[in-house]
């Protein structure tokens, strides 16, 4: 680091868990973050302006008028423009000095497992199960943690999925694939603001740990709040050993841990985001 990079992150480094080696990790680090909307925004916020040094953001959606309630990352002034593109203007902003990276286009199947491949840690902001899923497997396959949040009216949820850990859970154990689980988006059930914002920094704070490598994830572990009474319920889970995509007979495990550039196809990612 140079004396410019000690005084911005002196903050970081006064901390005895952090210090100047784990804020140098977070300068090494690259973040992908999928959604650039209720829960990327803040998430991506933090992130910048803690020093993460490269940071691709993801969104194919733009600015509408509607998003402003919540979406910090974004003004009015930036209305109808790319969502990816106003928040490359915004981290800019906060932090000149590390890389953003906007993508402004739909993934879909190698291309988005080719580039969580490239990161060092996953956020997916994002509001629906098929693009979960699909972001899931990309993690699974690549072994990369993936920290995962979501918001609708009043509720929020988030947790860590350390694909690292031979023991670790994925998405798919929590919530399998397939099953009847009923798809809300904010747009039709509304949601409570600063809820993003919660949930979304509480992405960023993991995956800082994440990259620096101190404490203790939410790993195994689901945070459940319920805003409307500001009361958090912590879930304990474990590995599904038959999970069809992380399990050992499963065939991405079998595959893709032992090959990092294997084929994989059929993952459609719609980035809407909260």
């Amino acid at each position: 680091m140079n004396d410019q990079q000690l005084l911005r992150y002196s903050r970081h480094i006064l901390l005895d868990a952090l210090g100047v080696e784990g804020q140098q990790h977070i300068l090494n680090s690259h973040a992908l973050i999928i959604g650039a909307g209720g829960l990327g925004s803040p998430a991506a916020l933090y992130l910048a302006s803690a020093g993460i040094g490269r940071i691709t953001l993801v969104d194919d959606d733009t600015v509408d008028f509607t998003n402003l309630q919540r979406q910090i990352m974004h003004t009015q002034a930036r209305v109808d423009q790319p969502k990816a593109l106003s928040g490359q203007a915004a981290l800019q902003a906060i932090n000149p000095d590390i890389e953003i990276v906007p993508l402004t286009t739909r993934l879909s199947g190698q291309a988005l497992v080719d580039l969580v491949g490239t990161a060092d840690l996953v956020l997916d902001c994002t509001d629906n199960f098929a693009t979960r899923h699909a972001i899931n497997r990309a993690c699974v396959h690549h072994r990369k943690p993936l920290v995962s949040g979501a918001a609708i009216r009043f509720d929020g949820q988030i947790s860590v999925y350390d694909l690292r850990h031979d023991t670790a859970p994925c998405y798919h154990c929590l919530f399998p694939e397939g099953e009847d689980v009923e798809e809300v988006r904010c747009a039709v059930m509304g949601v409570f603001a600063p809820l993003t914002g919660i949930i979304g920094s509480m992405q960023a704070a993991e995956a800082l740990k994440l990259a620096a490598g101190i404490g203790e994830t939410l790993n195994g572990r689901l945070l459940l709040l319920d805003a409307l009474s500001m009361t958090w319920r912590n879930i304990k889970f474990q590995r599904d050993p038959a999970c069809a995509v992380c399990g050992e007979t499963s065939e991405v495990r079998a595959r893709d841990w032992q090959e990092t550039t294997s084929e994989t196809a059929g993952m459609a990612c719609s980035l809407d985001s909260q």
